[in-house]
């Protein structure tokens, strides 16, 4: 055992509990992904094992300290690269007792490790960070870098237990698969928040993180899903089944009342026609009347408990199909081209960034990957095919076409504009009030959201309001930009953008390191671009 947690319960300030009656044991050498819903707290609970925050209650017990890899830097940017791998004290020693320095102070801080500056070095080195310095600053670092700089510490410090956030959110492809190299030979025990699917199938167990308890689940991402599908059909068959149930009470509940009241009114008749006295009629009418309210309530009480179990089991199951986004096909016929570059490059003063310049087309219809590594130029490159940047050398001939540029930020949503304020914006066609809060209630925005500020959104929120906004402005784009859209996205969004972008008929332009998110809509096209360092212009 090297990570065991009992009974762990995590409260917001506003004593609303985020998850409660955590219980999970993961064994030396396990490896596990950690999944749930936006919000779950999968973050918390990684910073929770980490030791960095306090639980509210329950117990934490690992065998040895975890190093963690964070989502989130800022709270490192005040420090030194050597700070922020924890080698800053032992480095210090070294350089101390190498300029002669030979106190009992400085060899009990360096504790015999003579090669950890070497170690750092080459750690770094492994990551493309030759170019860093121990002594500098976190804050003058990319995110990717940021990033490698803490995966470059599992080297340094050969941890027992180590724990990811979102380990590969800031990395390129080279990158990437160096970390799934890791992922798949490292013989440390991981637990791993993730929407890289494809780091998440290098996993042999999943844990599904829910507000009251952890589930764990056997296998890899993709029969973690297939499970989920399962039961999500299981519990549909119920849905309908209990439906059916439901339809049936109301119909045999409705054709008694009528029954009876039938015989209650025959009964009358034939008492009148035998000349009963009218006290033993109003005795024998008041006898049906409470016949009836018995059986009334016998099948109303059927009734409510079987809508209570349609309900609870509506509940349960997430509506994916509310959220299907069914876009009209671009009005450009397949093939058209859209896009022209001849000997293109770009750069500044005398350098270029592309060691050759580029040459291509691309055609209505077209879904092409841009790939290449961080520094590439991929932004760069589809600037200038906006026409936002001017190119250095070459031409670059545009058709007349119509495009939506998706970036990671999704800045496409206003952050100064409420949720509602935003779909109002896109309400070209003049739909009716009732008809936007219709199709917010679709896409998960209910009425306690639609006076929220888009900028307190999170990744996947925007997204699905991003697409709720197109579907109401009913004015599909002949070209979809994608600029690592799937980065700071919960599993749940990532399928949603896969699922939209996939029944999308026009043109995709996409920049992505997601290579299972790049599969899945079913690019045929790429550009690859290198940068082996400045090219100089003759």
């Amino acid at each position: 055992m090297c990570i065991s947690v009992h009974q762990l319960c995590y409260v917001h300030a506003d004593k609303e509990p985020l998850f409660q009656n955590i219980n999970l044991t993961v064994n030396k050498g396990q490896r596990l992904a950690l999944v749930g819903n936006n919000g779950s707290g999968k973050s918390t609970l990684l910073r929770i094992l980490e030791g960095s925050l306090k639980p509210s209650s329950g117990e934490v017990v690992c065998t040895s300290r975890p190093y963690y890899v964070p989502q989130h830097f800022g709270q490192f940017d005040h420090l030194t690269v050597a700070e922020a791998l924890r080698v800053d004290g032992p480095i210090k020693a070294l350089h101390a007792i190498l300029a002669g320095d030979a106190s009992v102070e400085n060899f009990t801080r360096l504790n015999d490790d003579w090669s950890v500056e070497e170690r750092c070095l080459s750690a770094l080195a492994f990551w493309d960070l030759e170019h860093l310095q121990l002594s500098q600053p976190m804050h003058s670092l990319s995110g990717g870098e940021k990033t490698k700089v803490f995966l470059s510490g599992i080297s340094v410090h050969t941890p027992e237990i180590i724990l990811m956030d979102e380990p590969t959110n800031h990395l390129d492809i080279s990158s990437r698969d160096k970390l799934y190299e890791m992922v798949r030979t490292g013989r440390s025990t991981l637990l791993i928040v993730s929407h890289d699917r494809t780091l998440l199938n290098l996993l042999p167990g999943i844990c599904e993180l829910e507000r009251n308890g952890v589930t764990l689940y056997g296998g890899n991402y993709d029969f973690y899903k297939e499970q989920k599908e399962l039961a999500l059909t299981a519990l549909q068959n119920q849905l309908d089944e209990k439906e059916k149930e439901l339809r049936l009470a109301r119909k045999m509940a409705r054709e008694t009342l009528e029954r009876k009241n039938k015989a209650n009114a025959h009964s009358d008749k034939t008492s009148f026609k035998k000349g009963i006295s009218r006290m033993a009629v109003n005795t024998l009418k008041d006898k049906a009347e409470k016949s009836t309210v018995r059986l009334n309530d016998v099948h109303e009480e059927k009734i409510v408990s079987l809508q209570s179990s349609v309900a609870e089991l509506q509940n349960t199951i997430p509506d994916m199909r509310a959220l299907q986004t069914n876009f009209n096909s671009s009005a450009l016929h397949t093939g058209k081209i859209l896009i022209t570059a001849e000997q293109v490059n770009f750069g500044y003063s005398s350098s270029c960034l592309w060691p050759s310049p580029l040459d291509f087309r691309i055609r209505s219809g077209d879904r092409v990957h841009i790939t290449g590594n961080n520094g590439s130029g991929k932004t760069t490159l589809v600037r200038l095919l906006l026409g936002e940047l001017q190119p250095v050398s070459g031409v670059i001939t545009r058709a007349d076409f119509s495009y939506l540029y998706i970036d990671q930020e999704c800045s496409v949503i206003d952050p100064a504009l409420t949720v509602f304020e935003q779909t109002e914006r896109f309400n070209t066609g003049h739909k009716a009030e009732h008809e936007l809060k219709s199709i917010l209630n679709r896409y998960l925005f209910p009425y306690g959201t639609w006076d929220k500020p888009c900028a307190c959104l999170s990744g996947g929120e925007k997204i699905r309001l991003l697409f709720c906004c197109l579907m109401i402005g009913n004015n599909t784009p002949d070209l979809f930009i994608l600029d690592e859209p799937t980065n700071n996205l919960d599993i749940r969004s990532v399928e949603i953008i896969t699922a939209a972008i996939k029944s999308y008929r026009g043109t995709v332009l996409l920049i992505s390191h997601d290579l299972y998110f790049v599969k899945e809509i079913q690019i045929n096209r790429s550009i690859k671009l290198f940068n082996s360092g400045p090219v100089i212009k003759t």
